[in-house]
C-alpha cells in the first residue's frame, strides 16, 4: 500500500503508519501474536466492530502482515483465518517497544499488561539501540540523521 500523501513516501514511519497507524490493527497484531487467528477470535478478545475489523483484516492481508488461510471445522463451510506472515512476526519489537513506552509514560496502576520474556530462560527482556559491534547505546545517545532515501528539503525527524 503506498503512503496517502505522496509527500510522505520517503517517510518511514509514514510509510509504517500508512499500514499500522489505526488503533485496531496493531491490537490485532497483538492478538494474533498471542495465538488468535479467526475472525471470532479478534472479535471476542477486542470487542471491535465486524465491519472495522473486516477492513483492517482486509489492510493489513493486503499490507503482508497476515495471509489468510482456509480451514474447515467438521460439519462446517470452509471460513479463513488469518495467520502472521515473516513481514507481521517482524512487528514484533515495535508491539514490544510501544508496550515499555506505554508502562512507563502512561501505567495503567495495574502493572504491565504484558511482559516479554526470553523463551529459553523465562527472563525478562528489553529493547536497546545496539551499534555495529553490538555494544549497548544509551537512547540519548542515539541521534536520527538523514538516510540515503531523504531529500535535501526533509528534516532530520524520527
Amino acid at each position: 500500500m503506498p503512503a496517502t500523501d505522496p509527500a510522505d513516501e520517503r517517510c518511514s514511519i509514514a510509510r509504517s503508519l500508512d499500514v499500522l497507524g489505526q488503533k485496531w490493527s496493531l491490537l490485532i497484531v497483538r492478538e494474533a501474536f498471542r495465538g488468535h487467528t479467526r475472525f471470532a477470535e479478534f472479535r471476542t478478545e477486542l470487542g471491535v466492530a465486524p465491519d472495522v475489523l473486516t477492513d483492517r483484516l482486509g489492510r493489513l492481508v493486503d499490507a503482508g502482515v497476515l495471509e489468510r488461510r482456509p480451514y474447515r471445522e467438521a460439519g462446517e463451510r470452509e471460513r479463513e483465518e488469518y495467520v502472521l506472515t515473516d513481514v507481521g512476526r517482524a512487528l514484533r519489537p515495535v508491539l514490544a517497544a510501544i508496550t515499555e513506552w506505554g508502562d512507563h509514560h502512561r501505567p495503567s496502576g495495574h502493572g504491565p499488561a504484558s511482559v516479554y520474556t526470553s523463551r529459553d530462560t523465562g527472563r525478562p527482556v528489553h529493547l536497546a539501540f545496539l551499534d555495529d559491534a553490538g555494544n549497548r547505546v544509551d537512547a540519548a545517545d542515539v541521534v536520527s540523521v538523514r538516510g540515503p532515501g531523504a531529500r535535501a528539503t526533509d528534516s532530520a525527524g524520527a
